[in-house]
C-alpha cells in the first residue's frame, strides 16, 4: 500500500463520511436542522474538492499507484452512497432513484473488475458520458443537501431535477458500458462452450 500524498487526501475522504452521516445524527439543540443541512453541504463539497485534488496530485507529483486507482473510485462510490442514503432517509430522493444509482455503481464495478480479470479493463474505461452522470449527481446531491433557497433559486426543485437527469445518464452510461463489454462477455461465453 503506498502512502502518498494523494492516497493520503482519498483517505481523508473516507474519513469524512462518518462525519457527514453523524451530522444528522447530532440532536436538534446541539445542532439546528438548517446547520445540518449546511454542515453536510459543506463537508460533501470538501470530499468532492478532494476528489479533484487527488486526482491532480498524483499526476502533478508522478505518484499515481494502482492502489490509488483502487482506492479513489472507492471513496467516490462511498461517499455518493452515503449521501443518497441520507437523502432518502431525509424524504429528499425517492428511494428508486437511490437504488439506481447505488445500483449501476456497484454493477460497473464488478463489471470492471471481470473485465480486468479478462484482460479487457480497457474496452470500459471512464467515457465521458460518466464524467457527465458523475457532474449530474454531485451537482444534483450537493444542492439537496443545502435544500434552502440560495438567492431566490429554488435548491431542492432544481437538485430535484437533476438527480432524475443522473438516474436517467446512470442507466444510459450503465447500458454504454455493458455495450462495450458484450464483445468480450460473448467471446468468454464461447471460450465455456
Amino acid at each position: 500500500m503506498s502512502l502518498n500524498i494523494p492516497n493520503l487526501i482519498t483517505w481523508f475522504r473516507i474519513l469524512l463520511i462518518p462525519i457527514f452521516i453523524g451530522v444528522f445524527y447530532l440532536p436538534d439543540e446541539i445542532l439546528s436542522l438548517h446547520f445540518k443541512h449546511v454542515a453536510s453541504t459543506i463537508i460533501f463539497a470538501l470530499a468532492a474538492i478532494t476528489d479533484w485534488l487527488d486526482g491532480y496530485l498524483a499526476r502533478a507529483l508522478n505518484q499515481t499507484s494502482a492502489f490509488g486507482a483502487f482506492l479513489d473510485p472507492v471513496a467516490d462510490k462511498l461517499m455518493v452512497a452515503a449521501a443518497l442514503i441520507v437523502l432518502v432517509n431525509l424524504e429528499l430522493v425517492n428511494m428508486i432513484i437511490a437504488f439506481i444509482i447505488i445500483g449501476r455503481e456497484i454493477a460497473i464495478s464488478a463489471l470492471r473488475e471481470w473485465m480486468a480479470q479478462l484482460g479487457g479493463s480497457q474496452s470500459i474505461a471512464v467515457s465521458m458520458l460518466g464524467k457527465i452522470k458523475t457532474a449530474f449527481q454531485m451537482l444534483s446531491i450537493f444542492l439537496l443537501l443545502y435544500n434552502e433557497p440560495v438567492f431566490g433559486l429554488p435548491t431542492h426543485e432544481i437538485g430535484t431535477v437533476l438527480i432524475y437527469v443522473a438516474a436517467l445518464l446512470t442507466l444510459w452510461s450503465m447500458i454504454y458500458y455493458l455495450r462495450l463489454a458484450l464483445p468480450q462477455i460473448t467471446k468468454q461465453q464461447h471460450k465455456q462452450n
